[in-house]
Formats: C-alpha cells, structure tokens, sequence
C-alpha cells in the first residue's frame, strides 16, 4: 500500500508556526524569565537602583516571608489570607456551586424563564470590569445605592458594604460576575447525558436529591473538577477586586493581584514584585498540580 505524503513538509511546517513561536517567546517566556531575574535584583522604577540595581540574593524573598509581621495588613501574609477566602467564597462556594446549581434547576427545560435566566447570566460575564463595577459601587452605595434603600424600606438600615464588609461586597461582585462560565460549562456536561438515565430513574420513583446524588453527581464528576480548576486560577489572579475597593478600605480586600500592584507600581519596588509574582506561580502551579492529581485518581477509579 502506497504511504501518502504529507501536505506540507517539516520546513513549511515550522514556518507557519514560527509567528506563534515568536510570539510565545517574546510574550510569556521572556517576561517570565526577566521576572525571576529581577526578584533577586532590588530593582526599582527611580532612583540609584533603577539604572543599577545590585545582586540581593534571596532578600526580597526573605522580606514576604518575614513572619514577625506576615500577617499584618498590607503585608504578604495578610494578603495570601484574604486571597484564600477570596477564592473559597467566591470560586468554590459561589460561582461552582450556583453554576451547577443554576445548569441543574434549568436541565431538560425549555420556555421563557430559561432563556431570560441564561440572558442574564452570560450578560453578567460579557459586559466589561469597568461597567460592571461601576454598577455594583452604585448598586451599594451606602446613602444612594439601590441595595440599602430596599433594606432601609424595611427598616434594615442602610449598611456601608464597602466599608463594614468589604470582603463579603467584593465574593458577591465576583461570584455574580463569574457564575455564567460555571452554568454554561455545566449546562453542556448535562446535555451529554444519555435523557434514559433520568427517565429511568423517573420510572424507578427515585426523588430529586437522589437522581442528584446518583446520577449527575457521579457523571458530572470531572467538569466539576475541570471547573475548579479554571475557576481557582481565574479567581486567585483577577484584579477586578480593584475597581470596586481599590484593596481597602485598610488592605482589608488587598487580594494578591492588588498587593502586587501596589508593590510594583506604586511603591515602584520592581524587585520585591518579582518575588511577589514568582511565589503566586508557584502557589498556582501547587494549585494546579492538586487539582491535576485529584483528577487523575478519579479518572483510576471511576
């Protein structure tokens, strides 16, 4: 039998994939390695140090992890705190539990109310930061916003949610800004299921909770995995937090992109955000790894 010769050869080949290459190279592993090599550096915007910055080992790595004062506010400690529950309210516990939550309620339905619901969630992913966060500081504007005149009619009072609870304003912004994602990803896992299985089940007189538990639990496994995945990274690296608090009020909602930011570009401590940057790689790829191990055991044993 005659081999068929391929369409291109290896050097048109590498051709074509020479502008990705380049691409790749001067955009992700040039600023990763100038990155690395400046966290052993004090380098800085201004000053002696921004034309000569000397060789300071591991000293900026020493300062984040200066435990005498790591968890005070505006420090390291402080901010990988906040990041932590950051991203276990508003990832794990908001945007993957209502995305399965919202995907599971609307699943084999049709009519008006699904695609009002699944309008609004994909809007809330599409519009951009700037809009939506300016939308949710008028929405909880302390004397003006829409939120406290609601609970003030119902004699709740007019709470300040940007400065009494920050935190808890910014997981609810983000959950609401990312749930679509989880829903949407969710929604195309359930319409792979075989519809046999539920009717069956149907048939059988098994409840709700039990086709829950189950049935789309078990196949649905692995999405969910997939899903906090994606979800984990985007959340511990995102910077909208910003534009709705700016990180306060008093570092209370400095998440780790905020914190860095405030290094590196206000404070122009290049060095020290190098650190900064190549400890919340690594945080990521741990992260990752985790996630890629729990994966794989259930892969084994499903």
């Amino acid at each position: 039998m005659e081999q068929r010769r391929p369409i291109l050869s290896l050097k048109t080949g590498l051709v074509f994939l020479l502008p990705a290459f380049v691409f790749v190279l001067l955009f992700l592993i040039v600023p990763f390695v100038w990155i690395i090599i400046i966290s052993f550096t004090n380098q800085s915007l201004t000053g002696v140090t921004a034309l000569h910055p000397q060789f300071v080992g591991l000293g900026n790595y020493l300062d984040l992890f200066n435990f005498s004062t790591w968890m005070t506010r505006g420090n390291f400690g402080s901010s990988l705190f906040i990041t932590m529950e950051f991203v276990i309210g508003s990832a794990l516990i908001g945007q993957v539990l209502l995305g399965l939550a919202l995907a599971v309620a609307f699943y084999r339905r049709k009519g008006t109310l699904r695609e009002f619901v699944n309008t609004l969630v994909i809007l809330a992913w599409i519009i951009p930061d700037v809009v939506v966060a300016f939308s949710w500081g008028a929405f909880l504007n302390r004397d003006y916003g829409t939120l406290n005149a609601i609970l003030n009619a119902i004699g709740l009072g007019r709470p300040d949610w940007q400065l009494q609870y920050s935190l808890f304003a910014i997981i609810i912004f983000n959950t609401w800004r990312g749930t679509a994602f989880s829903m949407l990803l969710f929604s195309s896992a359930l319409a792979t299921i075989p519809p046999s299985y539920m009717e069956t089940a149907e048939v059988l007189g098994a409840t709700f909770w039990q086709k829950l538990r189950d049935i789309l639990l078990p196949l649905l496994r692995g999405n969910i995995i997939t899903d906090m995945i994606l979800i984990t990274l985007w959340t511990f690296n995102t910077f909208s937090p910003f534009l709705l608090t700016g990180g306060g009020p008093s570092y209370k909602t400095e998440v780790i992109s905020i914190f860095t930011y405030r290094v590196a570009f206000k404070f122009f401590q290049f060095g020290e955000g190098g650190a900064i940057a190549v400890v919340t790689m690594a945080i990521n790829f741990v992260l990752v790894m985790v996630y890629l191990f729990i994966l794989r055991r259930q892969a084994v044993y499903s």
